[in-house]
């Protein structure tokens, strides 16, 4: 199990798979809300209500589809062949999303559970063998680190283009048909998510798949996981950490028109934040990758959450301040998330060695999980802080307490959140010391397999 350098070829490869996801989940993020209340009909309490059942089918489909993953045998791999098999379901799933049926309003209802169920089921068949596909790429946890900067600076990108893209092409295509115009764009972007996940396919290797292991049930598997100490460190971090960003990504609007004033600068705002994602997410390997990966995650967060604290202080009518430091924290917040999926291959890389089970699988769907449970919570609590706050969708001038409760929404309750990551992170001791230990302990049962292999083969030639 000697290193195997990935080349750059293959981590862009790699990277373009999680574009061709982010053009499906950041359209569904930015527009699916907007597109269901205003251009499909739905009412916001039958929306939310969707949104929030859909978390428990991910509660028990997620896990399911890790053990799933876990148990395939291909002549492709182990993770890399639902790239080729999900690829066309899930392009599809993103533009049913997205139709207008021409039915009464209980069929549109109906429809709209089925098609968002059937996108979400076909998100998680083709996101969570990816996620886990990276440590089939690489046995190496630096190069893991590396492999992550570039996929998540591709998937920013990829962001990027849809916050750019996806509402001209609307005007374009629907000719001020509104649903011919969503329906339309978000083929085009389902199609475009098929041919990178393709390229993606086309472009990796898996190395370094685990020999088929003795069979045992999804809840074993899943009870296993939950007595790994290091997996609930990681789990509990992606629920507090997704809260605490949908709280500041969902506000982002409210501030910047209500708080700040300038509707005008809404779209420069959130371009100029994933631009410098992408510089904090290709950064990340460079310039943090040689360090102990906890101690750089802890400071990385503690210095992200105190920015986002400072804000607070900065007067809504300096804009340049404002830019330059959102600039400033959406760049450090990105550099910690390669590392942080990067520890997620090290947990599975640990369980191995724990427990002598490979359950790539279940650690990133259940990880998965825990990003869109904290998604949904984020979610939710923006809507209730706002109600209790007398916030008025539409009005031209909102109270006192209601921006000062976006203001809040947006600064010192997530840098709050973030901050405190850095004590749970204190229990999360898979340090480069620890690393290294796995790494010896999983090249010597590698060693031993072979090994036992080479006389069974021998034997056949005799």
């Amino acid at each position: 199990m000697s290193v195997n350098k990935l080349s750059v070829r293959e981590k862009i490869a790699y990277g373009l798979g999680d574009t061709g996801c982010n053009f499906v989940w950041q359209t569904v993020m930015l527009f699916l809300a907007y597109f269901y209340t205003d251009v499909y009909g739905l009412s916001p309490a039958h929306m939310g209500t969707m949104f929030l059942l859909v978390r428990f089918i991910d509660a028990v489909t997620d896990p399911l589809m890790g053990s799933i993953v876990d148990r395939t045998q291909s002549k492709y791999g182990r993770y890399r062949p639902y790239l080729l098999w999900m690829a066309i379901p899930f392009g599809v799933a993103c533009m049913l999303a997205f139709y207008t049926p021409d039915f009464g309003a209980t069929g549109k209802i109906v429809y709209a559970y089925a098609s968002y169920i059937f996108l979400t089921l076909m998100y998680t068949a083709i996101n969570v063998p990816y996620c886990a596909m990276a440590n089939a790429l690489s046995n190496d946890s630096t190069e893991r680190t590396s492999l992550q900067s570039y996929r998540f600076a591709l998937s920013t990108a990829g962001g990027l283009v849809v916050a750019t893209v996806a509402l001209p092409l609307v005007d374009v295509v629907g000719k001020g048909d509104l649903q011919k115009g969503y329906l339309g764009a978000m083929a085009t972007m389902g199609a475009i998510a098929i041919i990178l996940f393709f390229v993606s396919f086309a472009n990796t290797k898996e190395r370094y798949v685990p020999e088929a292991e003795e069979k045992q049930s999804v809840w074993a598997d899943l009870k296993l996981l939950m007595s790994n100490n290091q997996w609930r460190v990681l789990f509990i971090l992606n629920v507090i950490l997704l809260t605490a960003a949908v709280l500041k990504g969902a506000t982002t609007m409210y501030y910047v028109n209500a708080v700040m004033k300038r509707p005008d600068l809404a779209t420069l705002f959130m371009i100029a934040g994933m631009v410098a994602a992408i510089i904090g997410a290709l950064i990340s390997a460079p310039v943090f990758g040689k360090y102990n990966k906890p101690t750089v995650y802890r400071a990385l967060i503690v210095v992200s959450g105190t920015i986002s604290m400072l804000m607070y202080l900065i007067d809504p009518s300096n804009v340049a301040m404002i830019f330059a430091v959102s600039i400033i924290l959406a760049l450090v917040q990105t550099a910690t998330t390669p590392i942080l999926w990067s520890m997620m291959s090290d947990v599975v890389d640990y369980e191995k060695t724990r427990s002598n089970r490979s359950l790539g699988g279940m650690v990133f769907s259940t990880n998965l999980f825990a990003i869109k449970l904290g998604i949904a919570l984020g979610g939710a609590a923006v809507g209730w802080i706002l109600a209790l706050s007398g916030y008025v969708g539409g009005a031209e001038t909102q109270s006192a307490e209601a921006m000062n409760a976006i203001n809040l929404l947006y600064t010192v309750v997530p840098g709050v959140m973030f901050a405190s990551l850095a004590v749970l992170m204190l229990f999360y001791k898979l340090d480069t010391q620890k690393l290294t230990q796995i790494k010896a302990l999983l090249e010597l049962d590698a060693k031993k397999t072979s090994n036992k292999a080479e006389p069974a083969h021998n034997a056949q030639l005799s």
